[in-house]
């Protein structure tokens, strides 16, 4: 049985847009994400109040995940990216990064988010409420 590279979960509010913009694409999320933007990633970035990342446990310490969070560190905080490049998917890194995301913000805080269809069943498998009552003003892109 071949083991797998370690992943490295980290705090990381400088992350390089480039890098942010490649996961969109490996993850899936590239064609609901305005990824020809550089400008409008860069902002996406720039104001996350919590940026995490998984990294490959290896020289190069390639980018495989993100969770991008907008958050008041008291009471809620909105998961608005959670994106795991598809090489890296059903190896428990989104798990991971949801893990440290309430790490990070701790047990007094709830997690929110609005998930795409295909990803739905992950959520439910890692313990979130799916919640009825959610109201949406779709942004003008």
């Amino acid at each position: 049985m071949t083991e797998r590279p370690r992943v490295l979960y980290a705090r990381e509010p400088a992350l390089d847009v480039a890098e942010f913009r490649r996961v969109l694409v490996e993850s899936g999320l590239g064609a609901l994400r305005p990824i020809e933007d550089g400008s409008r990633l860069r902002t996406m970035l720039s104001n996350a109040d919590l940026l995490l990342t998984a990294r490959w446990d290896r020289p190069d310490c390639s980018l495989i995940g993100v969770a991008r969070c907008i958050t008041d560190f008291a009471w809620c905080c909105y998961l608005s990216e959670l994106a795991v490049s598809a090489t890296a998917q059903g190896l428990g890194v989104g798990r991971g990064l949801l893990d440290e995301t309430r790490r990070q913000l701790g047990p007094g805080v709830s997690i929110m988010l609005a998930s795409v269809p295909s990803a739905v069943g992950f959520y439910e498998r890692n313990g979130m409420t799916r919640l009825p009552d959610v109201f949406w003003y779709h942004r003008e892109w």
